[in-house]
């Protein structure tokens, strides 16, 4: 029976090689197929090729995967007839997909964190730009009052003109004086906007540099984060030994405890059989009292009843010591 139960494994993992060597060929042709095809597409359009990586690049992976797990099967079923090459090559895959998982969603964490601060930049710029717009506006404004106060004040020199000097003198030197105030206030103000352009341009750079050792430190975050892993993963291995070596200890305190037990169960079993060994002991005795008090009290009242008999049966004893 047990040869005959080997025999059928064996030829179930004999189909079983015969089924995994057959899409091992499949895979082999299927990749056969994607190389040409994927030189057909480089020669028609070489920079297309040159600017992206091959769409097959994933196939060819995954083709390259199954196709090791596929080998390792077919070395492993003749020899041991197990399929634990198959579930390592699984779970070291899912190990690598959760590391490249992990990787990606930090790499995204990071691009947001670069596009937040692409868009407090925009958003800089474009306060930037609307105050420059603003103030843009405000010289504009502020040239058609200048102009308009020409047009007042030489609407007034015409008026001054047909009146006294005096009043002409007086009104050139109030406009002259407002103008070399609005002069005054334009050249305030183009001050202002140049002030707002550099400080814009140091906020700009500023930016920029924090965006640079973002990137920078991006690389030693990640290193950062192996290395807590692995420290984690000791931790854990550590954890692990202590809470064995404590599950030993516990046992051996049990199995110590049950011992003990047993030694307190036999001890009280041996002092109960004891006990009642001395209780029946002792009523033996009282009961051996109680007979030999018994009997001597029947002794007792024998000769007090009978004392003639007594007496006869001493002068015989004379006699007989005569003869």
């Amino acid at each position: 029976m047990y040869i005959h139960s080997n025999c059928k494994m064996s030829l179930n993992a004999l189909r079983m090689c015969v089924v995994l060597q057959d899409c091992a060929d499949q895979l082999s042709v299927i990749g056969n197929i994607i190389r040409p095809a994927a030189d057909t597409d480089g020669s028609k359009s070489h920079v297309t090729v040159k600017s992206s990586p091959p769409p097959d690049n994933k196939l060819q992976r995954d083709r390259h995967f199954v196709a090791y797990v596929i080998n390792g099967l077919i070395e492993e079923l003749p020899e041991s007839n197990t399929c634990k090459s198959l579930i390592t090559a699984v779970q070291e895959e899912k190990m690598k997909k959760a590391q490249l998982l992990d990787i990606l969603i930090r790499e995204e964490e990071s691009r947001q964190k670069v596009k937040n601060l692409q868009k407090q930049l925009d958003n800089i710029q474009k306060e930037k730009t609307e105050g420059c717009e603003r103030l843009k506006e405000s010289i504009a404004h502020l040239r058609k009052q200048v102009e308009h106060m020409r047009v007042r004040t030489e609407w007034k020199v015409e008026y001054v003109n047909n009146c006294a000097q005096q009043q002409i003198c007086e009104g050139q030197n109030i406009n002259a004086h407002k103008e070399k105030e609005l002069e005054d206030e334009v050249m305030m103000l183009q001050e202002k906007l140049e002030e707002q352009k550099s400080a814009h341009t140091i906020m700009e750079d500023f930016l920029k540099r924090q965006l640079t050792s973002l990137q920078e430190k991006k690389p030693f975050w990640i290193k950062r984060y192996e290395k807590d892993m692995e420290e984690k993963e000791q931790e854990l291995t550590a954890l692990q030994n202590k809470r064995a070596n404590n599950l030993t200890q516990l046992h051996e305190l049990s199995k110590k405890c049950r011992e003990m037990q047993k030694v307190i169960i036999e001890d009280r079993t041996e002092k109960e059989r004891l006990r009642i060994q001395l209780e029946k002991e002792q009523r033996e005795r009282d009961a051996a009292i109680k007979i030999q008090s018994w009997w001597r009290g029947t002794v007792v009242r024998r000769g007090l009843r009978s004392p003639k008999k007594s007496n006869q049966a001493k002068p015989k004893k004379a006699k007989k010591k005569k003869k």
